[in-house]
């Protein structure tokens, strides 16, 4: 086989000790390996002629390296990825009894730059990487193969994406579906794949909404960043006295009283910027029985690091201002660049300014259709801490 190889120079990469990332300060970034074009599948080699894999290449990425596999000359192909994607396949059926779940996530999965989400005969396909733009074809027919899809689309408008030098689009390129029904704990919802955020669904909160709902029965529940409506609504379906839904989105709002009507339960859906409307209900001395803050990230890079860590600092204490004694908040981050320690440093600091004593009653992160590479930490992105409060 004829493959370029990117070489490794003495030193500490983490693709010593296994990462499947190695960033462009870690290669030996000569004129050779700066001709090749972004994206294409190369060997990786240690100077002492170390084999570290196979993988696909990016000289304009900061993560110039993200293996396929810890083998030389993988063939990357048709059958390549149709192994992998039965092997993800069959990790999710093991688990769920419908198909509704991510079905790849990324490198968990081993597959690098690639996130699907499925829901029932429809794909939403989020591919991150200039590596994986170039498998999109190959990709598709494996898909047919393994999953046989009615439709597919391509949310191919994540901001991650320029940092590949890639464009941003969403396209159809199979069936014609947008809107689509989920099933996700009992409860039915509605998403809308092509304009909605992310791949149009949030599978990662499933475990943390079901929790949530095992409380709610015959409380006051307030769901802050609700988006549409996935913790207000099945909250309300088990038995919550009042749900209020809270986003800045009106097209969200709308399809979370849609879903509502579906399930034959009431919410109240506020659209208001979630900050001002939290010190609006501390002032008018509102108080739920338990309180939801599930936010877009505030740390989106490492720059943002200590305003975003300010925010969620902030956020924790407008939230406890309007929990009723006794009551539970959860509050949850997106955001890798955060810790998790960090997180949980500034919710406490967030209570302690709101004088507040709690207790931590759960930590969790996203389902078990949301792997995580045991050597990429930083792909285990969802925190959530949940308290009792005084």
């Amino acid at each position: 086989m004829s493959r370029k190889s990117i070489i490794l120079p003495k030193g500490r990469a983490r693709a010593r000790a296994g990462s499947p990332w190695i960033f462009s300060n870690e290669i030996r970034m000569d004129e050779a390996a700066k001709s090749i074009a972004p994206g294409a599948v190369i060997n990786v080699r240690g100077e002492d002629g170390r084999a570290f894999g196979t993988g696909y290449f990016n000289p304009k990425s900061l993560i110039a390296i993200r293996l396929w596999s810890d083998d030389c000359d993988v063939v990357i192909d048709r059958d390549f990825f149709a192994v992998r994607l039965k092997r993800a396949l069959a990790l999710r059926s093991a688990i769920y009894d419908k198909p509704f779940y991510r079905l790849v996530h990324a490198e968990g999965d081993a597959l690098p730059g690639l996130v699907i989400d499925r829901f029932d005969d429809t794909l939403a396909v989020q591919i991150g990487t200039a590596g994986m733009e170039r498998q999109t074809e190959t990709l598709l027919q494996a898909l047919e193969i393994v999953v046989k899809p009615k439709t597919v689309i391509l949310r191919n408008d994540a901001p991650s994406r320029a940092l590949e030098g890639l464009d941003s689009h969403v396209k159809t390129v199979k069936g014609e579906g947008r809107r689509i029904a989920v099933e996700e704990n009992g409860a039915r919802y509605f998403a809308d794949l092509a304009e909605g955020q992310k791949t149009g669904w949030y599978y990662d909160q499933r475990d943390n909404r079901a929790f949530i709902a095992g409380l709610a029965k015959g409380k006051t529940v307030l769901d802050a960043y609700s988006y549409t409506g996935g913790f207000g609504i099945l909250a309300a379906k088990a038995g919550a006295k009042e749900v209020v839904c809270l986003d800045s989105s009106a097209p969200a709002l709308a399809i979370a009283e849609e879903s509502a009507r579906a399930n034959s339960v009431t919410i109240k859906a506020v659209k208001a910027d979630v900050f001002e409307e939290l010190e609006r209900l501390k002032a008018a001395g509102e108080r739920f029985d338990i309180v939801l803050t599930d936010p877009p990230p505030f740390v989106k890079s490492k720059k943002d690091l200590e305003p975003g860590a300010k925010a969620y600092r902030k956020l924790a204490r407008l939230a406890a201002d309007v929990t009723a004694p006794g009551g539970v908040m959860m509050t949850a981050s997106c955001s890798h660049n955060i810790p998790p320690e960090r997180f949980a440093q500034e919710c406490a600091q967030g209570l302690l300014r709101a004088g507040r004593a709690a207790a931590m009653i759960r930590q969790s992160g996203a389902g078990p259709d949301h792997p995580v590479h045991p050597l990429l930490p930083e792909s285990a992105y969802l925190k959530a801490i949940a308290y009792v409060l005084d």
